[in-house]
């Protein structure tokens, strides 16, 4: 449903919409791990860069989505198994880099403003990547987007707009994440949780990486 303003055309279940992209952004899962080793790693700017390259890769998602290809892949298993894998290796690696990392004597962490040694570039293709290589973000966008999409006017353009506003949720939520991440700096530095938190995150994203490539 949509009401009229002037012309403009409003769909009447944003807050709704608003609702359910916050609660599915704050799920536990990859992109949440990521967050967490990137900014214990790399501070906020390896964050924010991480979160940017996340928020394309749902506007990519939605887009496609939008189009129908997201349909087509999840319609060819070959496809879909491709992605899948892909994704899972992706992860796997991030996880075995993590554990590998914690073995280590911790060294400080930089200071929250301060960069990691991927640059921003690094920081956002990861971000962009771990998106891209989880096919779930692909169900839910096709599960999600085509029940708020209004009826009247162009339905492609009304798609993509979900999808920015998708993108924009999820990026606050982790701004909002990360930033709490960032305030327990002088906790997680002590080596005992600074590698107690390398650990765990680690396992979390191996554990994903194996479940997204075997498809459960």
């Amino acid at each position: 449903m949509t009401c009229d303003l002037e012309g403009i055309e409003v769909p009447t279940r944003l807050p709704v919409f608003l609702i359910t992209t916050w609660l599915l952004a704050m799920l536990p899962g990859a992109s949440l791990a990521l967050m967490t080793r990137q900014t214990l790693e790399g501070g906020l700017r390896t964050a924010r860069a991480t979160i940017a390259g996340n928020a394309t890769g749902l506007l990519i998602w939605s887009t496609a989505a939008s189009a129908g290809l997201s349909a087509v892949l999840l319609a060819d298993p070959t496809a879909y198994a491709v992605v899948r894998i892909v994704g899972g290796i992706v992860l796997i690696a991030l996880g075995v880099n993590t554990l590998r990392a914690s073995r280590g004597t911790a060294s400080p962490h930089p200071a929250p403003g301060g960069g990691h040694r991927s640059g921003f570039w690094g920081a956002y293709t990861m971000g962009l990547g771990t998106n891209l290589g989880n096919p779930k973000a692909g169900v839910f966008a096709i599960s999600v987007l085509p029940q708020f999409v209004t009826a009247q006017g162009p339905v492609l353009l009304s798609s993509f707009g979900l999808g920015v506003v998708w993108a924009l949720v999820t990026a606050c939520w982790y701004l909002l994440f990360t930033w709490a991440v960032s305030r327990g700096r002088d906790l997680v530095s002590r080596p005992v949780v600074d590698r107690g938190l390398r650990v765990a995150t680690g396992v979390v994203l191996l554990l994903l990486g194996v479940t997204v490539a075997a498809g459960v």
